[in-house]
């Protein structure tokens, strides 16, 4: 998808927009048919892929970096600094399904702010999921670092007069990057998804950007019609991404684990 560009036929957004060319099916022209405006529906599922999958990553990433940070301290330091964080933790349990209510009653997004559009749409709903999916990588690290704060090495590290930043990044850290791995390869799949229910429900991407979830709602009109490929070609492409996105992580999981039998 990063491609997008030297392997679409088509610009995204012609102008002038080929009117004539409106609601084509699929052909050798245009694989995947063209939309009410006459746009390649291929080139814009490449463009689309581009957006799914940088907010599915980006959310990983950042997501891992908060719940690996927060868990690391909570369980290497424990005490009041565990029961703190994770008390902390258990207040953003309860976020998830709050922020998108208030995303959708609100019009967070390209609705009451004064910058709208690719840049700013899709880094609000980046920042937004990205503070919704660290809980469970935060549990995950804590629970981990836990049992591993009490091994030999790693009081071999305390008594050599390792810092305990040098301790959690370099003993400990690297023995536990499987388990977050598996967690963060998950998350893609469900950043995915959030994020394109919320651009069908018209809360999510906003125009000229699109993504996966922005062609769906774009076509819920032509569901039943002879326009149906509209919804077809993107929900096939989001349910083929978040399958392969699953099964990577199913792997890693079977990779990482010491008493599989593969």
């Amino acid at each position: 998808m990063i491609f997008a560009p030297h392997l679409a036929f088509y610009k995204l957004n012609p102008n002038p927009l080929p009117l004539q060319d409106a609601y084509k099916g699929p052909s050798a022209a245009h694989w995947f048919g063209t939309d009410d405006l006459g746009r390649d529906q291929l080139t814009r599922i490449m463009y689309a892929g581009r957006i799914s999958l940088s907010v599915g990553l980006l959310v990983a990433l950042f997501s891992s970096i908060i719940g690996v940070t927060i868990g690391s301290l909570a369980g290497y330091f424990g005490g009041w600094s565990d029961q703190l964080l994770m008390r902390f933790t258990d207040l953003f349990l309860i976020v998830p399904a709050l922020a998108i209510l208030a995303m959708a009653q609100k019009g967070l997004v390209g609705k009451d702010l004064p910058i709208v559009g690719e840049v700013s749409s899709t880094a609000i709903i980046i920042a937004i999921l990205s503070l919704l999916f660290w809980q469970t990588i935060a549990r995950v690290t804590r629970g981990l670092l836990l049992s591993l704060k009490e091994k030999e090495y790693v009081e071999a590290a305390r008594a050599s007069g390792a810092s305990s930043f040098r301790i959690i990044t370099r003993h400990i850290l690297p023995n536990i990057v499987g388990p977050i791995a598996v967690n963060t390869t998950l998350v893609v799949g469900y950043a995915i998804i959030l994020e394109s229910t919320l651009s069908f429900l018209g809360f999510g991407i906003q125009p000229p950007a699109v993504s996966w979830g922005t062609m769906l709602s774009q076509s819920e009109s032509a569901v039943g019609t002879k326009q149906a490929y509209l919804i077809y070609f993107p929900g096939l492409c989001l349910l083929l991404t978040v399958l392969c996105v699953n099964f990577l992580g199913d792997g890693l999981r079977d990779a990482f684990d010491p008493q599989s039998n593969h």
